[in-house]
Order: C-alpha cells, then sequence, then structure tokens
C-alpha cells in the first residue's frame, strides 16, 4: 500500500470547526484541540473547491473548462482591503454578518487569503481558509459570512451565471425558496439517508 496521494487542493484551502469566541474576526478560531474538516465532507454541504494557477488565471484552461461547464460567463475582480475598499470598516462588518444568496457565491483568491464561514447541518459553525489559487463555491441558499484574515488582503476573481446578482438576504429568510431548495438537496437528504441507515 503506498501513501495515499495528499489533495493538492488542501495547499490552498482548509477548513476547521470555529469556537465560540467573540475575539477578532480575523483570527483563526480553532477549537482547542482543533478540529478540521475535509474538502469531502464540505463537499457534502454543497461547498465545491479546486486549486488552480492563479498567476496564470487569465490563460487558464482549467478554469476556462469550469466557466464552460458551469457557465459562469460574468466575471470581475474585488479587492478587499483597509487601502482598496472605500467604507472599509463598514463593508467588512456587512460581509460577515450572516446571510445567503439566491445564487451561488463563486470566489477565487487570485491574491492574498480570506476566511467564508458556513453553517454545518446542526448549525456549527466551520471556517474555510481560502488562499492564493483556492476557488469557492458556496451553494444557493447556504448560510455563510467572509471575514479577512490577519494579513488584510484579498484580491478574489468573482464568477457569476450571467448578470450579476450580489443581494445579500441576512439571517433569518428561511421562506425564501433557495434556502427550502438548499436544505431538502443538502440536508434533508442526509437525515433522510440516516433515517435509511437505520431501519435497514
Amino acid at each position: 500500500m503506498g501513501v495515499p496521494e495528499k489533495d493538492p487542493r488542501e495547499e490552498v484551502l482548509q477548513a476547521w470547526y470555529m469556537d465560540d469566541s467573540d475575539e477578532d474576526q480575523r483570527l483563526p478560531h480553532h477549537k482547542e484541540p482543533k478540529e478540521f474538516v475535509s474538502l469531502a465532507q464540505l463537499a457534502e454541504l454543497g461547498v465545491l473547491s479546486w486549486r488552480l494557477d492563479a498567476d496564470n488565471y487569465e490563460t487558464d484552461e482549467e478554469l476556462k473548462k469550469i466557466r464552460e461547464a458551469r457557465g459562469y460567463s460574468y466575471m470581475d475582480f474585488c479587492e478587499v482591503s483597509p487601502e482598496k475598499l472605500p467604507n472599509y470598516e463598514e463593508k467588512i462588518k456587512s460581509f460577515f454578518e450572516e446571510h445567503l444568496h439566491t445564487d451561488e457565491e463563486i470566489r477565487y483568491a487570485v491574491a492574498g487569503s480570506g476566511y467564508f464561514d458556513v453553517r454545518d447541518r446542526n448549525e456549527k459553525w466551520i471556517r474555510v481558509w481560502v488562499k492564493k489559487g483556492g476557488m469557492i463555491v458556496l451553494p444557493a441558499g447556504i448560510y455563510h459570512r467572509f471575514t479577512l484574515d490577519s494579513d488584510n488582503y484579498i484580491k478574489a476573481m468573482r464568477l457569476f451565471i450571467g448578470d450579476p446578482i450580489w443581494t445579500p438576504f441576512n439571517r433569518p429568510h428561511d421562506d425564501l425558496p433557495a434556502r427550502k431548495e438548499y436544505l431538502k438537496n443538502f440536508v434533508e437528504k442526509e437525515v433522510g439517508d440516516r433515517a435509511v441507515d437505520a431501519a435497514a
């Protein structure tokens, strides 16, 4: 038996369960002892991820393939740092409000890094650290939030299917079809599978 291949995504994407401390949101907030979450576990929540060549994003065939396969026709860049973002303090607070979108949120870190926090099926926070070269897709309807880490800088490519709609719906917005659809596809499905296993 050879050593299992390390997933190259793990160098640019890491996830862990967060502690309950209300210290600076830009700290890692690991539990004690640390409790990591695999990229496969994230995929079960609908959170998809890739490792791409951030130095060559303009010519990257892999990125082109993903965009074509998933219909990501729109693209722009968002730089988040105290120098680059007008009303920085206000903006960073609003990004950290728990919210959902009615479309996927696609972010590709071409420079810098940041934390995307998502809720698991039991409402616990998982912190996903996305570094240069990491691309993440949050499914429509998942409750999440974003913050920079202590380096205070990310340059992210934003992708979208068609015309972009960035509207955040702050929690609670459980009546939205996108939320109901998310629960049906990723939360209730799992609970249902468990019930079937228990009955077998």
